[in-house]
C-alpha cells in the first residue's frame, strides 16, 4: 500500500513556497510490518493523488486553489493527528490510490478491510458534528438527510472502516476528539445495529450469518450503484474484479461469490 509520509507532507505545507517538489511524499510499504494510522471519512471536495504528488509542479493559482479545498484541510489535519499520536504514516483513500490505473483501483478495493484491520488506529472525522461531544440522541431536524445521525453512519465504505480496525477515534468538525469505538460502542450498536461485542472485538472470533451483515448494511448508501457490492467484500472475506459500469450486477457477483465460499444458507432468505 501507498502510505503518506506524515513529516513530509507537514514539512511542505510550512514552508510551501521553499519546499523541495522533488521530495516524495508517499511510499510503498507493507501493511503487515508497518505503523500506520488511517482516514475514514465523507468525500466532498476532495485532494487526488495525482493532485497531492504533484501539487509544487503546479502554477502558483492551482496550487492555492487545491492547498483551499476542505479535503486538503483534511489530509493536513489527519497528518497532524497522526503526528501527535506517534505515527509517521497516514492512509488516506483520497490521495493513496491512483484511480488512473484499473488494477491498482482494485488491488486497493479488494485490500481495504485489511487494510483498517492492521492501521493501529482509524480517525473517523464526522464532518457535520459541531458539538464537542458525540451525538447520543437522534436529531431528525438536525441530520434529516441521514436517518437523525451523522452522515457517517449512512455511507456503504464507512461500515467496514468502522468494524474492521481495532481502535477508532472518532472526530468532530473541527477536530476535536468526541470518544473512540470501545467507550462508545451501545450507542454505534444503537445507530448502526451492530452488537457491541463486534464493535468492540471484530467478527473474527464469531462468524455471523450472511443475513445479519447484510442487514447492517441495508440502509447505507453509496455514490456509485457499483460501491454497495465493493464496499463489503472485506466484511464477507471474499474478492472479484472491479467493473464499474456494471450497475446492480455487482450485487449479483457479489452474491455468487459468497455462495461459493460459504455453506450459508440466510444469504436466500435476505
Amino acid at each position: 500500500m501507498k502510505l503518506l509520509d506524515v513529516e513530509a507532507v507537514l514539512g511542505r505545507e510550512t514552508d510551501i513556497q521553499q519546499a523541495d517538489p522533488e521530495r516524495e511524499i508517499l511510499k510503498e510499504l507493507d501493511d503487515k510490518t508497518t505503523s500506520y494510522a488511517i482516514l475514514s471519512h465523507r468525500w466532498g471536495a476532495e485532494v487526488s493523488y495525482k493532485e497531492m504528488t504533484r501539487l509544487m509542479k503546479m502554477e502558483e493559482r492551482k496550487r492555492d486553489e487545491v492547498r483551499q479545498r476542505a479535503g486538503y484541510q483534511k489530509i493536513i489535519k489527519s497528518c497532524e493527528r497522526a503526528k501527535k499520536d506517534g505515527y509517521a504514516w497516514l492512509w488516506v483513500d483520497t490521495c493513496c490510490i491512483d484511480k488512473r490505473s484499473s488494477s491498482e483501483l482494485s488491488e486497493a478495493i479488494n485490500s481495504m478491510y485489511r487494510w483498517y484491520r492492521n492501521a493501529q488506529v482509524c480517525y473517523a472525522y464526522l464532518n457535520d458534528v459541531g458539538e464537542s461531544a458525540f451525538p447520543t440522541k437522534k436529531d431528525d431536524k438536525k441530520f434529516a438527510e441521514s436517518n437523525g445521525w451523522p452522515e457517517w453512519f449512512v455511507r456503504g465504505w464507512t461500515l467496514q472502516e468502522l468494524i474492521a480496525p481495532q481502535e477508532v477515534k472518532f472526530f468532530n468538525k473541527d477536530w476535536v476528539h468526541i470518544g473512540n469505538k470501545q467507550q462508545l460502542a451501545p450507542t454505534l450498536a444503537r445507530i448502526t445495529g451492530i452488537p457491541s461485542n463486534v464493535l468492540t472485538i471484530g467478527l473474527a472470533r464469531r462468524r455471523f450469518s450472511v443475513a445479519q451483515i447484510m442487514f447492517w448494511a441495508a440502509e447505507r448508501k453509496t455514490t456509485r450503484v457499483e460501491d454497495r457490492a465493493y464496499s463489503l467484500l472485506g466484511l464477507f472475506g471474499v474478492n472479484m474484479p472491479m467493473l464499474y459500469g456494471e450497475g446492480k450486477k455487482a450485487f449479483r457477483r457479489l452474491q455468487l461469490e459468497i455462495i461459493r465460499e460459504y455453506s450459508d444458507q440466510s444469504i436466500f432468505a435476505w
